[in-house]
């Protein structure tokens, strides 16, 4: 059920007018004439009751029309006025998580000075770690399709009956650019040109721009009035992978029919969550479109029945799809867990001033990921994604790949594998990746990797996995909540302050329970 804030606030006045009255749901009804059931739906928010109803309940509480109508709330309930009519949560997706809205007005008409005390607590929160409204919908995205296992049939199924629509199920792979951008042209009415980045130089940092068919903008330089068809421009500096993915995605938008969308990649703005969500059906719908699942898992089967790690074999798979090695390892991550049982989470790291950060995650692998607004911590230099960056790093310093900062990039990406296993939570994972030198400013470096699980059905469905030749990682999370010491870890980036805080906290709790029980503290009994 859509969330629609004023069907919540009338339900929460109606109930919150009632109340005041004295008056129970069966009162109200013999008052108003309408049935208990229907008044129920109407508190809950499920309805919205006509004007003549509503003049109806207003006589029966003795209120006004527009008192009961307006979307001011009387206290203790005046706190909600701003949340309930925040755009944040009108389009946040409660029908996805299945929660239904009668149910927020129950808990908030319960405890109201309790829950008033709660949102400010978070509004607060979300203000001083500078937390905006697309935080939470890219959130409740990978939240979405975390639970989905990132596997999503009516996308693929898209995908494929238009491939047979075009007649491209036996067509040669890469799909062509020059094919899709015919699609574009032909099918769409597109209009496909190049960002004028020497004329707009801040536009650079921009894969594409995408200029919807309407009032405004020019269709050629130097015309003005209303654009008849929509056009797509390009980053001239952009990779064939990367410009065929964009391609294959507008595809997406138009195939799918999805309107509300961003206007750039990446998008400087997220407006909705329906934005968010057609952004990445139509990501997942070009990503199926150039790399189709049967071909993938094919591919995947032969790739996992090797005895041995060897690289080029991944590398080749780029060649065979003309893709880049985030799409590749994120369509694996796609296909993965629903074709072969493995558990997986993908991570695209940046190295920046000399830091780490993690650019994009999906975690379905419960992995102990800091991430957060406050958080300034230092990632465990044995990740591999830290690791790939850190070997790029020092290739570019030899001049063998990437070459000097703000020079374009190697066209072959670095890649490498690991076995890494969490000093605390002994869980441990397969790891394999790349990282390459971005050819878009700002030049960062990145690396792209895809975690599986070890369990046992890791050892089922890959052979390689046992492979002694592949390197192995003992980490943590960050150094700040590491207990290694200098000694048995020479790659710290930062003291162990977390870690060290918290092992003061648990000294404390030790000497505050031997105090109250009248015990010897706890280190004199050891001596």
């Amino acid at each position: 059920m859509a969330f629609n804030p004023i069907h919540i606030i009338f339900g929460l006045k109606l109930r919150q007018a009632r109340l005041a009255r004295g008056l129970s749901i069966t009162e109200l009804s013999e008052r108003s004439g309408l049935s208990p059931s229907y008044i129920t739906e109407i508190e809950k928010g499920r309805k919205y009751p006509k004007a003549d109803r509503i003049m109806d309940l207003a006589q029966a509480l003795g209120y006004e029309y527009d008192e009961l109508v307006s979307l001011k709330l009387d206290p203790p309930l005046s706190f909600l006025e701003t949340p309930l009519t925040s755009q944040l949560l009108k389009n946040f997706p409660l029908e996805l998580f299945g929660v239904d809205p009668g149910v927020i007005i129950d808990v908030l008409t319960r405890s109201p000075a309790e829950m008033g005390a709660l949102i400010r607590a978070l509004q607060g929160i979300a203000r001083g770690y500078a937390i905006r409204d697309e935080h939470f919908y890219l959130a409740a995205l990978r939240s979405y399709q975390e639970h989905h296992q990132n596997y999503f049939p009516e996308l693929e199924e898209a995908a494929r009956r238009y491939s047979r629509e075009r007649g491209w199920d036996d067509a040669p792979l890469p799909r062509e650019e020059a094919v899709l951008t015919d699609v574009l042209r032909k099918d769409f009415g597109y209009d496909i040109d190049v960002i004028p980045v020497e004329k707009y130089p801040s536009l650079a940092a921009y894969r594409m721009i995408f200029q919807p068919a309407g009032p405004g903008g020019a269709r050629s330089p130097g015309a003005t009035g209303r654009r008849a068809r929509p056009r797509l421009l390009l980053n001239p500096a952009l990779m064939p992978a990367q410009r065929q993915f964009l391609l294959a995605r507008e595809i997406g938008y138009n195939v799918l029919g999805l309107d509300e969308r961003a206007l750039t990649n990446s998008p400087d703005r997220v407006e909705s969550f329906a934005q968010v969500m057609n952004d990445f059906k139509a990501a997942y719908f070009g990503g199926a479109l150039l790399m189709p699942e049967a071909r993938v898992t094919a591919d995947l089967k032969n790739l996992f029945a090797m005895e041995t790690w060897q690289p080029q074999r991944l590398i080749r798979m780029l060649d065979d799809y003309g893709v880049t090695p985030e799409t590749l390892l994120y369509r694996f991550s796609e296909l993965m867990p629903r074709h072969f049982d493995l558990k997986v989470h993908f991570l695209r790291f940046h190295e920046l001033n000399d830091g780490y950060y993690v650019y994009k995650h999906l975690n379905m692998n419960e992995l102990a990921l800091p991430t957060g607004f406050g958080l300034r911590e230092h990632y465990c230099r044995r990740w591999l994604t830290v690791r790939l960056l850190r070997e790029l790093a020092e290739q570019q310093m030899q001049g063998l790949r990437g070459g000097p900062a703000g020079s374009r990039p190697a066209p072959t990406p670095l890649p490498g594998i690991q076995r890494s296993r969490f000093l605390e939570s002994n869980k441990q994972f397969l790891c394999f990746g790349f990282a390459r030198r971005d050819n878009l400013p700002p030049y960062l470096n990145t690396s792209v990797i895809l975690g599986i699980r070890i369990d046992d059905d890791l050892a089922r469905a890959v052979r390689f996995a046992s492979d002694p030749a592949i390197p192995e990682g003992l980490l943590n999370e960050t150094c700040e909540r590491c207990p290694l010491s200098d000694a048995e870890c020479s790659e710290r980036a930062a003291p162990p302050t977390r870690w060290l805080q918290e092992k003061s906290a648990r000294e404390r709790e030790r000497e505050l329970e031997a105090l109250l029980r009248g015990e010897m503290p706890p280190a004199r009994r050891r001596a």
